[in-house]
């Protein structure tokens, strides 16, 4: 049995970790709010845009140039967005699970979505090559011990903050696929729900796809759905024509989905390690009550002993 002391150590140990704990929660909280707020500001943005890409691949699905070129699936680019650091509960564990599973089991990558067509390549899974870009030191060093292929890597982009930021990042997606580098580009992020509630996902970014787009739109906000397909039914007509048009507002509508999925990444990370903070405060309080209730123990167990040895000794004495 741990002695006196050895449990008035551990006892001064688990509060002063808990006091560490209850600060980071404290500080947690307060991003969380912060990064609550920019997400939700920016979705009725996002929303639109949205709305606009599967409005023109829908109006200009003939045109397969640039962004809605039809391509066999046999090179994919994925953007995966993670944190720096951990202590945010299984935030980065369930992202990084996502991941593996869609690379051992590549059927749903292999499938390209075009406008609102669907594709699907013949090409094995064991020639399908995946090349990667990640956001954050815990996505870099995962996809690392996979061995896989990083091109580049934005770590600073998990604490991003206004729209500029992302430019970089959708500069390489955009240029890799024109160049036909890659045939499809796919984003690994985790979608906000609530401060208790957060769901990576997989989106194709690239090509641009109308199916994919309204499924986000609805998922975001059930209530646009049915305004998708009204506003799909009707007729853009553009000046000067439309590759030049496409050219320049579908870079926009790109970045403004990557900047989007980092802001609810962004969330969710700060939801989650608030949460797993609050946990590990209340744990080291439990810890700490345990602890004192074995020392109080301790303590009546040795006092009762010496009041056992003092009456036998005055027994001794008198007989």
């Amino acid at each position: 049995m741990a002695s006196g002391k050895d449990i008035r150590r551990r006892i001064k140990s688990i509060n002063s970790t808990g006091k560490i704990t209850r600060a980071m929660e404290m500080v947690s909280a307060v991003k969380m709010r912060r990064a609550v707020s920019s997400v939700l500001m920016v979705r009725d943005y996002a929303i639109s845009a949205r709305n606009v890409l599967a409005n023109l691949a829908r109006a200009f699905a003939q045109y397969e140039f640039g962004l809605l070129e039809k391509r066999e699936v046999r090179n994919i680019l994925a953007v995966v967005i993670a944190s720096n650091r951990g202590l945010c509960g299984s935030f980065n564990t369930q992202l990084l699970r996502k991941v593996k599973e869609e690379i051992e089991n590549p059927r749903k990558l292999k499938i390209n979505r075009i406008g609102n067509r669907r594709f699907e390549s013949s090409v094995p899974d064991k020639d399908l090559k995946i090349d990667f870009v990640t956001i954050g030191i815990k996505a870099d060093n995962y996809i690392k011990r996979m061995g896989k292929e990083i091109v580049a890597s934005f770590p600073d982009l998990s604490h991003l903050s206004k729209i500029e930021e992302v430019r970089p990042l959708s500069k390489v997606v955009m240029n890799d696929y024109l160049e036909k580098k890659y045939d499809k580009v796919v984003v690994f992020y985790t979608d906000y729900i609530s401060t208790i509630s957060q769901k990576p996902k997989i989106r194709q970014i690239l090509p641009i796809s109308k199916i994919d787009l309204e499924k986000q739109i609805a998922e975001m906000d059930e209530h646009v759905k049915d305004g998708v397909a009204d506003v799909a039914a009707g007729e853009y007509k553009v000046e000067p024509g439309p590759e030049e048009v496409l050219e320049n507002i579908f870079p926009r509508l790109i970045e403004m989905q990557l900047y989007h999925a980092l802001l609810e990444s962004n969330a969710s990370k700060e939801s989650a390690r608030m949460i797993a903070m609050r946990n590990a405060t209340d744990a080291a309080e439990e810890m700490a009550e345990s602890f004192t209730l074995a020392y109080n123990q301790l303590r009546q167990m040795k006092i009762t002993q010496e009041i056992a040895e003092i009456s036998a000794g005055r027994a001794a004495l008198e007989n």
